[in-house]
């Protein structure tokens, strides 16, 4: 048996996953979060840490440094300089303190929807204007789809006056997009030509679909490293977020101090005593090992998932999956069949969020916080039986649907 096929009970750990769910009986499919134990390496660095027994105020040794500098070298050929890292607590306390530090109230942000929905948040929460350009669906057969970035909308809002930033998702969350090196460079040579700071999220880079590869965003051009502010941690790809701790990365130091300032004035600027010894271990050849290990199942559980909707539900599309373990299905048919609310506002993706948790006990996030309407993001980072009971369920959800 294979590690990740192992069921691990977490209820009762603390788990927002679980423990936030009204009863014992319903699987969880929303938050990003993996149903796997971590790379007994990351196990082996917390234990020996434990065992010390004394938790004071933690330092940054110059070994976490090295091992990020060390990973991002040598898998994606990015030459990342000690002084360019600045960690603090997580890649939405990133977010927002670049964000902060590099805009004024009242600025444009781009983002491209259907998107990660906190991007929306930490642009609102900095009093900074949302500038939405929808990315464009292409169907690559009847039960089949992918979305590309509309460069023509994304660089005539470059050029409004008010608009001062990108914020952008890579590999993309919900459309499960692993952009090419081409993709980038397009959105790359737009916000030089327009003057915009470009924000990249790649928290999600390690986690990757078969013939798919990651680049990061600083890489594209020789002076990449200078425009670009890249958001990044483990946390994802080894299932640690519950350590919080993420890296703002970027070579421009008039921004590093003003993000320092921001990271201060928001009090995200310290991180925990394990965190920083999870990241060493995660970023070793042990936890290298393990996270091919990892993606070959989460191909399989997509293989698994994308022949189980041809067979029972093949009326209902699913994005290709290129990167994350989010896989994103169009439920727009099914809801336009829908009756109404009780209220006459149409059926939702939201409203069919809650129908699948209180009558089929399973939890899947509707779209609306996404900024799409008519779609469900399923999780299916968990043990493949686990999955597939998911899936059922679902199944009998959206039948009744029909």
């Amino acid at each position: 048996m294979l590690p990740f096929d192992k069921t691990i009970e977490r209820r009762g750990s603390g788990a927002v996953k679980y423990d936030i769910m009204p009863a014992d009986d319903i699987i969880p499919m929303w938050v990003a979060d993996m149903d796997f134990e971590v790379a007994p390496c990351i196990t082996e660095a917390l234990s020996r840490r434990v065992s010390h027994g004394v938790f004071g105020y933690s330092y940054v040794l110059p070994s976490y440094y090295e091992s990020v500098i060390y990973w991002f070298r040598r898998r994606y050929g990015w030459h990342i300089r000690r002084e360019w890292i600045q960690y603090t607590t997580g890649v939405v306390p990133a977010m927002s303190a670049v964000i902060k530090a590099l805009t004024q109230p009242g600025d444009g942000v781009i983002l491209f929807s259907p998107v990660y929905n906190l991007f929306f948040t930490s642009i609102r929460n900095n009093k900074c204007q949302t500038v939405d350009i929808p990315l464009l669906r292409v169907d690559k057969s009847p039960n089949e789809f992918t979305y590309v970035i509309d460069f023509e909308a994304f660089e005539q809002a470059c050029r409004r006056p008010e608009v001062k930033m990108l914020l952008f998702c890579s590999h993309h969350n919900p459309a499960g997009r692993v952009w090419t090196y081409e993709e980038l460079k397009h959105v790359y040579d737009i916000c030089r030509r327009n003057d915009i700071i470009l924000l990249s999220d790649e928290i999600h880079c390690e986690l990757v679909q078969p013939g798919c590869r990651f680049i990061p965003m600083a890489t594209v051009a020789p002076d990449a490293a200078e425009h670009v502010v890249t958001c990044n941690s483990p946390s994802k790809s080894f299932n640690i977020a519950g350590l919080q701790i993420a890296n703002i990365i970027t070579s421009n130091e008039g921004w590093r101090q003003r993000i320092d300032r921001a990271l201060n004035d928001n009090e995200v600027c310290d991180v925990n005593v394990f965190a920083p010894l999870a990241v060493e271990a995660a970023y070793s050849k042990e936890g290298e090992q393990w996270l091919t290990e990892l993606n070959a199942y989460l191909a399989a559980n997509y293989q698994a998932l994308k022949a189980f909707f041809a067979e029972n539900l093949p009326e209902i599309p699913v994005a290709t999956l290129e990167g994350t373990y989010l896989v994103w299905i169009d439920v727009t048919s099914l809801l336009k069949r829908h009756a109404p609310n009780d209220d006459g506002s149409q059926f939702s993706a939201t409203d069919l969020e809650h129908e699948l948790m209180r009558d089929c006990r399973v939890y899947v996030n509707g779209s609306d916080m996404y900024g799409a309407k008519g779609f469900l993001r399923i999780n299916i980072a968990m043990p493949r039986s686990r999955m597939m009971e998911g899936l059922r369920r679902l199944m009998k959800g959206l039948k009744c649907q029909k």
